[in-house]
C-alpha cells in the first residue's frame, strides 16, 4: 500500500490509476493526514440472461406487419409537428 501526498497525486493521477488498476491500493493524504483510498474495480459480473423468459406470455397479432391506414400516414407526413406554434405563427403572419 502506497501513500501519496494529495499534491503528488494530482501530478501523477494517470500512474496512479494506472497502478490501482493493476491491483495496487493507493492511500491519498492531505497534510500527512489519510483522507481517500484508490482501489481498482471489481469486476461487474452479470447473471447469464434467461432465455426465452417471455414465452407463451405475449401475443403479436397477424396484422402486426399490415400497412398503416392512410389517414396515420397523413398525420405523419402532412400534419402539423407542433400545432400550437404553427397556429401561433400563422396568427403572427396576419
Amino acid at each position: 500500500m502506497q501513500t501519496v501526498n494529495i499534491h503528488a497525486a494530482k501530478t501523477q493521477l494517470s500512474r496512479l490509476v494506472e497502478q490501482a488498476a493493476a491491483g495496487e491500493e493507493i492511500i491519498i493524504a492531505k497534510a500527512g493526514k489519510p483522507i481517500c483510498r484508490l482501489v481498482p474495480l471489481a469486476a461487474a459480473t452479470m447473471p447469464p440472461r434467461k432465455l426465452g423468459m417471455l414465452a407463451g406470455k405475449l401475443d403479436v397479432p397477424d396484422s402486426f406487419d399490415d400497412p398503416l391506414p392512410d389517414a396515420l400516414i397523413d398525420l405523419f407526413y402532412k400534419g402539423p409537428v407542433f400545432p400550437e406554434k404553427s397556429a401561433r405563427s400563422r396568427k403572427d403572419e396576419r
